[in-house]
Order: structure tokens, then C-alpha cells, then sequence
């Protein structure tokens, strides 16, 4: 498992945690913004009337309405990002994180308009009669260039696992698990077989459900969000204020928070508001792809309310929650997870402003400035408490406290072995006080509204929406790319390995997981930037002639 951790790790280096990736996204749709004259703005009230079918044909081609394709898209989009992923922007790089999702939200509103146009504008009826539709198809199609059309279908079925599939059974699991106190086995189970009851009924069983879960789930979510906020009234005003201040400078040390730099902020909100919205991904315009219009451009402003819904509306209410709240900087009684915990040489506390600066610069430039060393040796345990010694447990970005270990629920008493850092023996379960993130984080949030500690089940039944909606949409990008790549016949194999997947991630790592999601994000992104930068004349042609063509009803 070390060896996978540190695999992914590296491979995420050079992918979502990379420095050139953000300035790729963001940079992409800020060229689009400019060359298409903010069409996020101008084009915004025009969605909205298409959306509603204003300028609807009966005869037009497809399998699906503007509203089922948007609601199946915000299924796929709107999902465990709006919950435990603001969550562990915010866990990453403070508020600043949240500046940076609004941001890639802005300028994605553009990137999400092109991708769906072009996606589809080249979109073709498979061997079922079904739209099929998506980046691959532009790409071979106008292109002529299968390679890269194969690569980002490939990288969508690892995608509709990795970040369509997995983090949203294992942030289902956790939060029933934490409100409820249903085992991640149990649920595991029950929702695979729900899951596999809809999405092997295909596309018109799929924008059945997702059409009627995706409204419903987002007003009881927004309903409860704005019950938070406004009992902690008084931190509204100061909570955006620490939102703009960090955006260029990073987040300060506040309580158990150990700070974030610039960089490490930006990065994390780019790569979050990316999950979020994927804007960008070209995921969603597999979706789109399936409406019934014979005009690709009327389709791709529909797609432009995706990320103002997703982003700017779900997503900062969320992070309003948790920063009005204050709970982003407390630390929680928790069981370790082994990726999230380091034993490092030397006593560290908080109060001293010297060990904060060498925590800060071991949490935010390990490898380059840091100072800090990992432990290696052995340390006494007696009823379960650790006799003193010259080490620091970090956990979750923070420095752990009231440290307590045990096998089989029974106090622990002997020697434990630390090597580089970690612990040896992964039998050995491990909690204390720590901060927490993701989805965990979101729901002591919701404790601290009107509701008290009932609020804990508006996260654990908007997140069992969310989530499932967004895992059946994913089932769907799968199944085109699959279509794409092998033909209809494999689509059914397919099906059944994703709801596999999706009961094993339900037990596995949260932090593992996330990992995983942030390099398969991006193996689908950037091929689809490249595609549509090379399209960027037939992109502004295309808008042109839609609305030289346009006529008022």
C-alpha cells in the first residue's frame, strides 16, 4: 500500500498537484473568455430562456430535453465536490481555496460552453440508435486525430471510476457511517445493488432519476447551508473578507489550522473547483451530447448555468457553512487513517511560533525548505497511551493530541515499531483529536446551526443524493467512452465492474481515494484543453452563425 501511496503521489506531481496545471485550466478559459467576449456574462439570460424550452422543435434530433441533459450533467458534476471536496479545499489551503474555485468556476462557465458545442456539433447516433456524443468525437471527427480521441476515452472509463465513482461511494460511506453509524460494508453493499437497479437501464432510466433527485436534493441542501450560515450571522462579512485577504498571500495559522501558502492554495482550489464543476474535463459534454437540438451552440449555453449552480451557488454556501461556523480550525476526536499520519523527530507544540513556521513550511514545501524529519524507532504503549518520547504525531495537516491505540477494540500494551515515519503494524488502530476534512468536516459544520446536531443529517441525506445521482451520471461518460472504444456489446461488462468498484471503494482509504480522483481528473482534462484550443476559429464560427441564423419565436 506505501508503495501505491507514493506511486500516486508522484504521478500526481507531474499531473493535478503540478505547477503548470492550474495556469492550463484557468489560462484556457480565460483565452475563450476574451476571444469569445465573456460569453458567461453576455449569453447568460439566453441559457436560461433555452433551458426553459423556449426555443424548443419538435422534430429536433436526440434522445433527451435541455433540462434532462442538465440535470444529468449537475448530477454528474454536483456530488461529493459540493460537499466533502469544498471541504477539503478549505482543510488544504484555508479560505483562500474557496477564491480560487470561484474563480476556475468564472472562467469554466467559457470552457464548459465550448466543450459542449463542439462535443456536440460531431456527435453520432451508436449501433442502439442513441446519441452518442463527447470530446473523442470532435477529436476524431474534426481533428483527425484518433490517437488522442482513444487516449481521452480511455482516460474517461479510468475517470468514471476514479472520480465518477469511488469518492462518492467512500464520502457515502463515511457519512453514514458518521451520522448514522452504519458499517461501510453494509452500505457498501445496499447502494451497489440500487446503483446497479439504474444504470443498467441505460440513458433513459438514468435522466428519469437524475432529473427528479437533482432539484430535490439541491433545495434541502441549500435549505439547511443557509440555517448554518445564518445562526453564525455575525462571521458572514469576516469570512469573505478572509476569503478575498488570503487569495494572493495564502491563509494564516488559525487554531489547529498550521497555515497554507499561495501556491499550495491556489492549487488546491483550482484542482477542487475542477472536481466540482468539471469545467474543463470535457465529462459533462458526454451528457449534453444527447439533447434533443439541432443547434450545438443553444446546448452549449444551457451547459454555461452548470458551474454558476454547481460552483458559485452550492459550492460557496458549503464553504460559508464551514468557515462561519469556525470548525476549520478545531480539531475533532477521530480514528487515524495511515496515509494521513506521520511521526516526525522532536516535540512540537503550536504555542511556539518557531515550531508553527517549520510545521508550515514541512506541510506546504516538504522536499525543498523542510527541515523536519521523519521518526524511526520504538515507542512504548501502556494502556493504550504512549509513554512520552521525542517524536510529534502530525494527522490530518495538524498536530495530534490525546493519542490512543488499540487492536480489537481493547487497549494497546507493548512496543510499536516506527519506520520513516510510519507505523509498522497496520493492525493497530489509532485515534485522537485532529483537524478532519472532506465530508467529516462538512457535517460538524451543520452542527452548529439551528438544527444542533440534527443538521448532521441534512449532509448525510444530501450527500446520499448527491453522490448517487453523481455515480449514476458517471456510469453513463463510461459507457459512451466504452462505446466509443469497443462498441455496445461491452457496455454491460462494463456496468458490472463499475458497480464492483464502487462497493470496494466504499471500504477503502478517504485519502487514497481522493488521491486517485485528483490524477484521473486530470488525465481526462488536459487532452481535452489541448482539443479545444486547436478549435478555437470553428468554436467563434460556430457562435457567429448561431446567431446570424437566430430568429425570435
Amino acid at each position: 500500500m506505501a508503495i501505491i501511496e507514493s506511486g500516486l503521489i508522484y504521478l500526481d506531481s507531474y499531473l493535478g498537484a503540478a505547477r503548470y496545471f492550474p495556469f492550463l485550466l484557468l489560462g484556457t478559459g480565460l483565452f475563450f473568455t476574451i476571444y469569445l467576449k465573456f460569453p458567461q456574462i453576455l449569453y447568460f439570460k439566453h441559457a436560461w430562456k433555452v433551458l426553459l424550452g423556449k426555443y424548443d422543435k419538435s422534430n429536433s434530433e436526440g434522445d433527451v430535453s435541455h433540462f434532462q441533459a442538465l440535470t444529468t450533467a449537475l448530477a454528474g458534476t454536483v456530488g461529493t465536490g459540493n460537499i466533502g471536496g469544498v471541504a477539503l479545499a478549505i482543510y488544504l489551503g484555508g479560505p483562500a481555496a474557496l477564491f480560487w474555485m470561484w474563480i476556475t468556476a468564472f472562467l469554466g462557465m467559457t470552457t464548459k460552453f465550448v466543450e459542449v458545442t463542439l462535443s456536440h456539433k460531431y456527435r453520432i447516433r451508436d449501433a442502439q440508435g442513441f446519441m452518442a456524443g463527447g470530446p473523442m468525437y470532435y477529436m476524431e471527427r474534426r481533428l483527425n486525430m484518433k490517437w488522442l480521441a482513444v487516449l481521452f476515452a480511455v482516460f474517461t472509463v479510468i475517470s468514471s471510476f476514479g472520480s465518477g465513482n469511488m469518492p462518492q461511494s467512500n464520502n457515502i460511506a463515511q457519512g453514514l457511517q458518521s451520522t448514522f453509524n452504519i458499517p461501510p460494508l453494509f452500505s457498501g453493499l445496499f447502494l451497489s445493488f440500487l446503483v446497479g437497479l439504474v444504470i443498467l437501464g441505460g440513458i433513459k432510466r438514468i435522466v428519469h432519476v437524475t432529473e427528479k433527485i437533482v432539484p430535490i436534493m439541491s433545495l434541502i441542501y441549500v435549505l439547511g447551508a443557509l440555517s448554518v450560515i445564518l445562526t453564525n450571522y455575525e462571521q458572514i462579512i469576516p469570512s469573505f473578507i478572509s476569503i478575498i485577504t488570503y487569495a494572493f498571500s495564502g491563509s494564516a495559522a488559525i487554531g489547529g489550522f498550521l497555515g497554507a501558502s499561495f501556491a499550495y492554495a491556489f492549487n488546491r482550489g483550482v484542482n477542487r473547483g475542477l472536481f466540482s464543476n468539471e469545467a474543463g474535463q470535457g465529462s459533462s459534454a458526454i451528457a449534453h451530447a444527447a439533447a434533443k437540438t439541432d443547434e450545438p451552440v443553444s446546448e452549449g449555453m444551457v451547459s454555461i448555468l452548470e458551474p454558476f449552480i454547481d460552483t458559485i451557488i452550492i459550492c460557496t454556501l458549503t464553504g460559508l457553512v464551514i468557515l462561519s461556523s469556525g470548525v476549520w480550525t478545531e480539531k475533532f476526536k477521530n480514528e487515524f487513517q495511515t496515509f494521513d499520519m506521520e511521526f516526525i523527530s522532536g516535540v512540537y507544540t503550536e504555542s511556539n511560533e518557531e515550531h508553527r513556521q517549520s510545521l508550515f513550511e514541512h506541510l506546504n514545501f516538504g522536499g525543498r525548505t523542510d527541515e523536519i524529519t521523519t521518526y524511526s524507532g520504538t515507542i512504548s504503549i501502556v494502556d493504550g497511551k504512549a509513554v512520552s518520547g521525542n517524536y510529534t504525531i502530525i494527522h490530518n495537516r495538524s498536530i495530534a493530541e490525546k493519542v490512543t491505540y488499540a487492536i480489537d477494540q481493547q487497549p494497546f500494551t507493548g512496543d510499536i515499531v516506527i519506520i520513516d515515519g510510519q507505523l509498522e503494524n497496520s493492525s493497530l488502530i489509532v485515534t485522537g483529536y485532529s483537524l478532519v476534512h472532506s465530508v467529516t468536516l462538512t457535517i460538524h459544520a451543520f452542527t452548529r446551526g439551528v438544527m444542533g446536531e440534527y443538521g448532521k443529517y441534512v449532509v448525510s441525506i444530501g450527500l446520499l443524493l448527491f453522490a448517487f445521482s453523481t455515480v449514476v451520471a458517471w456510469s453513463y461518460y463510461g459507457d459512451r467512452a466504452i462505446t466509443y472504444l469497443f462498441g455496445v456489446k461491452w457496455v454491460t461488462l462494463y456496468r458490472c465492474l463499475y458497480i464492483i468498484g464502487f462497493f470496494v471503494a466504499s471500504i477503502s482509504d478517504t485519502s487514497l481515494i481522493w488521491l486517485l480522483s485528483a490524477i484521473t481528473t486530470t488525465l481526462m482534462t488536459i487532452p481535452n484543453l489541448v482539443g479545444i484550443l486547436f478549435l478555437r476559429k470553428e468554436m467563434k464560427n460556430t457562435v457567429g452563425e448561431y446567431w446570424r441564423n437566430f430568429r425570435k419565436p
